[in-house]
């Protein structure tokens, strides 16, 4: 088993970590002492640390997910869909993925995404319902349409469908009236990015075929660790690389994966890193890099960290470098997220600024107002943007370069695709790297709307730095939500304009593009954007 380490260079943490040893941080954290982060934070902090010794906990879930397993295997039933998003989704992505098992994530409503997974060996499927509220639009609009696919199959769906949830939900009181085959209560004291090692992420990625076993024994081999007030503790000097540098305007961590194993560690730890820091103004803006090569890793700005999980070659200049398995992995980025918020002076617990584009989103879907129009087309690319952005501009790489000319010496860009990630449209990612040659600044990629539980609370909470470009696009066929008003094409461009108008509501730029014919689109926007 892989030690768990946290090398720093070129970057002094000790005075910080010397700070928070004295005031016992650590052990405190592990104690789930309420008060560390300050009397605002103390009421949510005192619900949200279930997850310091789930190591333990969720140990009596291991012969629950076998027993179902083993039952499943017995039917034929060998693929396993998660309808979930942001903390129901990401850390099981990353356990699959890692260890090589197949598991189908539908965190999206794109109307092609929920087609393919629909059209892909039904009688051989088990969906997991995944959900702490029980109420997430795009979750209950993902059980709907599966739902009724099974029974259009004549395949009894209650017996196709586990569902995972808090008590008392109203998914969990769907679930025992609807018979549903299985259902797994989480523990309510943990928030959903702190939730990879609860039943959030244990049972699809158990269902799938991971060794969930040896997640806990990684997560509890390092949480004696974790939880010591010493200044070796890699937790708190994971925690002040990352939060103790503000104060020299350093508020930026580039996560870049360098023969870990771990696939996707990055997409993970960026929700749990921005939903968590980015409010008040403050926070540490995340950036999911591909590669150790990637500019704001290898030649990174003065207001970046990179962050290297794994062994590099060549250790950074100014960095640090992360080393573990992947259970231990979780629990220690998990508390140096703590750590920072108890460094930034904020609630790591919380995130305000998150339902308010769900709400601007649903606002939309009642109203159905019509759609905007544009302010110009170019070509196949219909061109919106934010007050005064598009002022004297005519062209598609007009409207670019003036979103960038907005870009601060200190700011950064955040592409949002509101599209296919895993289909036709998953080459539009290939502009992030292009986009921070052309700027000099970092650039985030977010596919939309499963970022909206993720990086979207630091677009709105975090500093004013950020210009935001949306992409959006029609979709070749769209598909009915069963018993809602609205289709999964209507659902996602409420989402996509709820998100630009809260965006626009906090004075942040935003420009829209939105694209009539998506192949064409993305290949004119992949030219443009380099």
């Amino acid at each position: 088993m892989t030690a768990l380490t946290v090398t720093t260079y070129g970057v002094d943490t000790d005075a910080v970590v010397d700070g928070l040893v004295g005031e016992k941080v650590a052990s405190r954290i592990a104690a789930k002492d309420a008060t560390l982060w300050g009397p605002e934070a103390e009421p949510e902090a005192s619900i949200r640390l279930g997850w310091t010794d789930l190591h333990e906990t969720s140990r009596p879930l291991l012969a629950e997910i076998e027993a179902l397993s083993a039952q499943l295997r017995s039917e034929g039933l060998d693929r396993i869909v998660l309808a979930g998003m942001g903390g129901s989704s990401l850390a099981p992505e990353v356990i699959t993925r890692t260890a090589g098992v197949e598991l189908t994530v539908l965190d999206t409503t794109d109307p092609g995404a929920v087609r393919r997974a629909l059209a892909d060996r039904l009688d051989r499927t088990v969906i997991v319902v995944s959900s702490k509220s029980g109420s997430t639009v795009e979750t209950d609009s993902q059980r709907r349409v599966f739902a009724a696919a099974f029974e259009a199959a004549g395949i009894d769906a209650a017996g196709r469908i586990v569902a995972v949830t808090d008590p008392g939900s109203g998914l969990a009181e769907l679930a025992g009236s609807g018979g549903y085959r299985k259902v797994f209560l989480a523990d309510p004291n943990v928030g959903g990015r702190y939730s990879a090692l609860t039943a959030f992420g244990m049972v699809p990625s158990g269902l799938a075929g991971a060794d969930i076993a040896a997640l806990l024994d990684e997560a509890a081999a390092a949480a004696d660790r974790l939880a010591g007030d010493l200044p070796d503790n890699p937790a708190l000097r994971l925690g002040a690389a990352l939060a103790g540098g503000k104060v020299d305007g350093r508020d930026k961590v580039a996560i870049a994966d360098a023969g870990s194993g771990i696939v996707g560690l990055a997409d993970w730890a960026e929700q749990l890193i921005a939903e968590s820091t980015g409010k008040l103004g403050t926070g540490i803006l995340p950036i999911a890099s591909g590669s150790v090569d990637d500019p704001e890793v290898a030649h990174p700005a003065a207001d970046v960290l990179p962050a290297i999980v794994g062994a590099p070659a060549q250790p950074p200049a100014k960095g640090v470098v992360v080393a573990g398995e992947l259970g231990a992995q979780f629990l220690l980025w998990e508390y140096a997220t703590a750590v920072a918020g108890k460094l930034l002076g904020i609630n790591p617990f919380d995130q305000p600024d998150v339902e308010s584009a769900k709400k601007a989103a649903r606002g939309l879907l009642d109203a159905t107002p019509e759609p905007e129009a544009p302010a110009f087309t170019d070509g196949v690319v219909e061109v919106r943007g934010s007050a005064g952005l598009l002022d004297g501009v005519d062209s598609l790489a007009g409207a670019v370069d003036a979103l960038l000319g907005r870009l601060a010496p200190d700011g950064y860009l955040a592409v949002m695709a509101y599209l296919d990630r895993e289909g036709p449209d998953a080459g539009l990612a290939d502009v992030r790297v292009p986009l921070e040659r052309r700027t000099e600044r970092p650039v985030t990629f977010g596919w939309g709307p499963r970022f909206l539980h993720s990086t979207g609370q630091y677009h709105k909470g975090g500093p004013a730095q950020g210009v935001y470009l949306q992409v959006t696009g029609a979709p070749a066929e769209d598909l009915e939500i069963p018993d809602r008003p609205f289709t999964f094409g209507q659902l996602i461009s409420a989402q996509a304009a709820g998100d630009a108008q809260v965006l626009a509501d906090h004075d942040r730029p935003v420009l829209r593009l939105h694209l009539t014919d998506r192949t064409a689109g993305i290949e004119t926007l992949r030219g443009i954007l380099r």
